[in-house]
């Protein structure tokens, strides 16, 4: 079967595809094409312990065996419990289950609207959001979205959403003006480039927003699920969000989003205020549940030792300059080459990678062996050399030649 024509005759090419063909997985490894590949994406921020791990499976075919689905008219035990884990281990208080960390932000955003409009009336509905931000795919959270890369093709955009730049306490206070019912960040601005908001800043929007009942809405739809060392960003930065989005991770491999709210805003959607069809799904929930129970201390402790370690061997190779990031969320500046070019020669050599602006960007599966560890740095580590070494040649004969 030739897979690449099938996609390229029947589905909307809508996705610049690495030139791969993936067609099975164990752990922090792919496999296809006759190749071999260590993942350092986990389908970004996805596959939390990577690919067929045994107990997710398990949970996932035990509650496939039960009830795959019901409508929401209904309880099911998958999303009560999951609920529950996820309220008693943030602080929050109430759970909207959806699909995607774009709906999630969606309800984020209604959340946000009807507090304001229930309380202050119809003249109170900007969200501040941040420069460099992203939030989704869907109209209004690319109106979220803090990239103009993003505010074209599609017009006209949902109004009422602001920008300012991150870590500026000052363009924030000032933003935020009588008519802002919310702040919507992310505690690490993931597409934006892996850049992590200054405690001092986070501090400040926290008070400013308390200070003037403007709601604290937090994006940790890739920061969440353990990826930064935490369950959540938020718990180890000094904060508490009145709102918190969350996806990819959370169901470890299935589309699962949750919008989590604090006690300010438990009742605010009432019946008939929002809904999914498919939000909440039973084997979704099931397998969030075996996510949450896996990621105790001890297993956060083990993410937080291999994001020392991942930084320790990064800051060691000569062609890389910082990194960014918090956890095994992980930004590579280069001295001197391009992001992508690298990310596709590592591709070439055995080695999946993403990138994030100008940054090669890690998100390996937070169960990551040290031996796919230090494999995988070592392909990263001749790349990363052989790109700098090319982009700063290259630059030194168009010096020569001016």
């Amino acid at each position: 079967m030739d897979i690449k024509n099938l996609d390229h005759s029947y589905i909307a090419q809508t996705y610049g595809r690495y030139d791969a063909v993936l067609t099975e997985g164990t752990d922090a490894g792919f496999a296809g094409d006759g190749k071999a590949y260590i993942d350092f994406g986990s389908g970004i921020a996805v596959n939390t312990f990577g690919a067929n791990d045994a107990g997710w499976i398990e949970a996932v075919c035990a509650q496939a065996h039960k009830l795959s689905h019901t409508s929401n008219y209904f309880y099911t035990e998958p999303q009560s419990k999951l609920a529950e884990a996820l309220c008693t281990r943030t602080g929050l208080k109430r759970v909207f289950f959806s699909n995607s960390g774009a709906e999630a932000n969606e309800c984020a955003i209604k959340v946000a609207r009807k507090y304001s409009h229930d309380k202050y009336g119809e003249s109170r509905a900007t969200i501040v959001t941040l420069q460099g931000s992203f939030h989704g795919r869907t109209v209004t959270t690319l109106s979220a979205t803090g990239q103009d890369v993003f505010h074209t093709d599609f017009m006209p955009f949902t109004p009422g959403f602001v920008h300012v730049p991150p870590n500026d306490i000052a363009a924030l206070e000032s933003a935020l003006t009588a008519d802002v019912c919310a702040l919507m960040l992310e505690p690490v601005q993931g597409e934006g480039g892996v850049i992590t908001l200054d405690a001092d800043y986070l501090a400040a929007a926290q008070k400013l927003c308390a200070d003037r009942d403007i709601l604290l809405v937090l994006d940790e739809v890739q920061t969440g699920n353990g990826r930064t060392g935490t369950l959540y960003a938020f718990q180890q930065l000094g904060i508490m969000p009145d709102v918190m989005s969350t996806a990819k991770g959370l169901a470890g491999g299935l589309p699962l989003g949750a919008t989590l709210m604090g006690e300010k805003v438990e009742e605010t959607l009432g019946k008939g205020k929002h809904g999914s069809t498919f939000g909440g799904n039973p084997i979704c929930c099931a397998a969030a549940n075996y996510v949450l129970e896996r990621l105790d201390d001890a297993f956060l402790g083990e993410v937080r030792d291999k994001a020392a370690y991942f930084r320790e061997k990064l800051l060691a190779m000569p062609g890389v300059t910082a990194v960014s990031g918090l956890g095994l969320m992980i930004g590579i500046s280069l001295k001197a080459g391009d992001a992508h070019d690298a990310a596709l020669r590592c591709l070439t050599r055995g080695l999946i990678v993403l990138t994030a602006k100008d940054k090669v960007r890690l998100l390996p599966p937070l169960n990551v062996s040290r031996a796919d560890m230090d494999a995988g740095l070592a392909i990263l580590g001749e790349v990363i050399a052989e790109v700098v070494a090319e982009a700063e040649a290259q630059k030194e004969t168009e010096q020569s030649q001016t």
